[in-house]
């Protein structure tokens, strides 16, 4: 077998054909004594607050951060690293807060070099940061990024993913930082690939990854017992229970802290051998990103335009009883308000949540409970949650029946563009490319053509890829589209009103008209 050399916990040894900025990723790994994997300590130490805690942080350290949007995001850490005024931080986590909270307020005070994350734009502060060349940002699909977290906690130092392959993230280009005062322009390289024989036998191409450390790791937990055990709360296990092993010192600040004991074994979510120290927090904002509310009793959801309630009844037909489903933001999640009757569909969110129930009533709203898009939901009977890497450990293996998503480009042989548009904001990908790259049927959801009549159906995409011949169904207002790789595109639904002329002159690419066209069906 061929033998290869990796950077693991404790080594500063690089494969010999590890490409250029990997090293930067995988910078800053462990530290542990000669002869250990890891610094000996006979106990958890209980620090009285977040300053005691951070005692060591240094200028230019690689910090993991647990959290989802602002959902359980150790708020507390992040206040006292800005008091502190620690600077030149690389900073993994998957989002990156808001302008006036969370890990937001590290850049606005710009303590923030380099960011490795999956959807990290919300902040206006990161746009105008990036755009002048003053912060790196490192784009990472979402279960790739827990992936890479969760490797280096369990000691393998690099993996084969399908996630991006043909995408930027694979074939290079990206601007991880554009000319200013950290440095000319910096673009990511290729990454090696490689064919293996996939879920059912078929060969596929793989994405290799290297394993992701951290000087520290930051996590936030609802309760933690004196030993160190940790549990979460509802969808705050998220990347919370993924970074802690992956850092050389894993610091957790909980909203309670009990005697060893008092969890029970079998209830115990993070093991108190990843914990270095805890601390309770010394108060907790629990911001919210989105809130969302369901009507009253008796009264009425906001209207949808009717064009957009077509997409969305058409696109509820999609479900089936039994069906495992991931819905993207946007139309694809207000599909899941149209489900008919009797059928009986799950709904999985990357976040960590299988079972999204309906948008909670205002005495329901829980900040711990969110989905994907950061909107307050509640859970279903017999609802599950799970970290970030169980999550996607679900999506790639096969196990998620279909995912329904927006676009911005669709090519008729099924690539789907629907992440950036460059030179514009760098918001990141999320989990798209992860879910489109799962295997699972693909449909899209959206609007026939963009603002100003431009085709969103094209003969190829020109905007950076989210996945190569992935998409099975369009779903559009004005009908229908099936796709097949090779066949190309087949309308098979118009809709009430709307002419085959219509659909030729809004559509970038040519199609087959089905033999047994029928009108557009409605949930």
């Amino acid at each position: 077998m061929a033998v290869r050399t990796f950077m693991g916990t404790g080594s500063h040894l690089l494969p010999r054909s590890m490409p250029h900025g990997v090293a930067a990723i995988a910078a800053r790994v462990r530290q542990p004594p000669a002869g250990s994997s890891r610094p000996f300590s006979s106990a958890v130490k209980i620090c009285k607050n977040a300053e005691e805690a951070l005692h060591d942080l240094q200028d230019g350290a690689t910090c993991l951060f647990g959290g989802f949007g602002l959902c359980g995001i150790p708020e507390n850490i992040v206040a006292a690293i800005q008091k502190k005024g620690t600077k030149d931080l690389t900073i993994a986590s998957n989002n990156m807060g808001s302008n006036e909270f969370g890990l937001g307020m590290l850049l606005r005070d710009k303590q923030i070099k380099r960011v490795i994350a999956s959807f990290p734009g919300e902040p206006s502060n990161l746009q105008t940061q990036y755009f002048a060349g003053e912060i790196e940002v490192e784009l990472v699909p979402q279960g790739t990024l827990a992936e890479k977290m969760r490797a280096a906690g369990a000691g393998i130092p690099a993996f084969y993913t399908p996630t991006a392959y043909g995408t930027p993230i694979q074939t290079g280009g990206h601007v991880i930082r554009q000319s200013g005062p950290l440095g000319d322009e910096l673009m990511s390289e290729p990454m090696e690939t490689r064919a293996w024989k996939g879920r059912g036998g078929k060969l596929r191409n793989y994405i290799l990854e290297t394993a992701l450390y951290g000087d520290f790791s930051f996590v936030k937990g609802w309760k933690a017992d004196t030993r160190g055990n940790v549990i979460f709360r509802g969808t705050t296990k998220s990347f919370n229970q993924v970074v802690a092993a992956a850092g050389n010192t894993c610091i957790v600040e909980v909203e309670e802290i009990v005697e060893a004991g008092e969890i029970p074994p079998d209830q115990v979510h993070l093991p108190c051998i990843y914990v270095d120290r805890i601390f309770k927090g010394e108060k907790y904002e629990k911001r919210i990103g989105k809130l969302m509310t369901k009507a009253a009793e008796g009264g009425e959801n906001k209207k949808l335009k009717p064009e957009r309630e077509r997409i969305v009844r058409r696109a509820a037909l999609e479900f089936q009883s039994g069906m495992y489903a991931n819905l993207g933001i946007g139309i694809p999640t207000l599909a899941s308000e149209f489900v008919p009757a009797g059928v009986d569909v799950i709904l999985h969110s990357e976040n960590g949540l299988l079972g999204i129930g309906p948008y909670p009533t205002p005495d329901q709203v829980d900040a711990d409970w969110i989905n994907a898009g950061k909107e307050t939901v509640t859970p279903i009977l017999g609802a599950s949650t799970f970290d970030s890497a169980t999550s996607f450990g679900m999506v790639r293996g096969g196990h998620v029946d279909l995912t329904m998503l927006g676009a911005l480009q669709v090519a008729q042989n099924g690539d789907l563009a629907n992440w950036i548009v460059p030179g514009k904001k760098i918001n990141g990908m999320g989990g798209a490319m992860d879910l489109v790259g799962g295997g699972s049927r693909v449909v899209i959801t959206m609007e026939h053509t963009a603002k100003g009549g431009a085709h969103k159906i094209v003969e190829s995409c020109s905007l950076p890829l989210t996945g190569m011949q992935c998409v099975n169904t369009i779903i559009t207002e004005m009908g229908v589209f099936d796709i097949d790789p090779k066949e190309g595109l087949s309308l098979i639904e118009i809709a009430d009103g709307v002419s085959l002329e219509d659909i030729k002159a809004s559509t970038g690419a040519p199609f087959k008209v089905a033999d047994n066209l029928i009108p557009m069906r409605q949930a």
